[in-house]
């Protein structure tokens, strides 16, 4: 299964970068997402709890970073593991393009699963990755966006 978009972000692409190598910022971000730990400048670690379909369940996974070109562009690989549920492994090359005082984030993701989320249809298992992936993505604007206070 593969997924590409774009998204605007309205922040500087130094400050994209940054916050999509924050754990405070990636937990606030990721649906369903308990915790984050950081083994290192390129091993996390999270706690998910999705329900995808009639499956709910808490997926512990391991993500590595690699920063190709900073700021410009990273990719990053992961594999977790939902008991039950079965797992899911993929990854995920992201470019950002500064346009002015916002940033143009390019992704392909693509991503395997095993287990009773394998027997859900590549539909329904589609259509969550992409709702998920809108989330996280409209979650990040929303945190980066310019605090209009008055």
């Amino acid at each position: 299964m593969e997924l590409t978009d774009e998204i605007t972000i309205p922040a500087p692409q130094a400050q994209v970068y940054a916050a999509l190598n924050d754990t405070d910022i990636l937990r606030k971000c990721i649906p369903g997402c308990e915790e984050i730990t950081r083994h290192s400048d390129t091993e996390l670690e999270a706690k998910v709890v999705l329900k995808i379909g009639p499956v709910k369940a808490r997926f512990t996974g391991a993500v590595t970073l690699d920063p190709l070109d900073p700021p410009r562009a990273f990719q990053l690989t992961g594999s977790g593991t939902g008991g039950a549920a079965g797992f899911a492994k993929g990854g995920a090359h992201i470019v950002l393009e500064e346009d002015g005082a916002q940033t143009l984030l390019r992704y392909t993701a693509r991503a395997d699963v095993g287990g009773k989320l394998a027997q859900l249809g590549s539909r329904l298992i589609m259509g969550t990755s992409r709702k998920l992936a809108a989330q996280f993505f409209s979650n990040l604007a929303a945190e980066l966006a310019p605090n209009e206070s008055t």
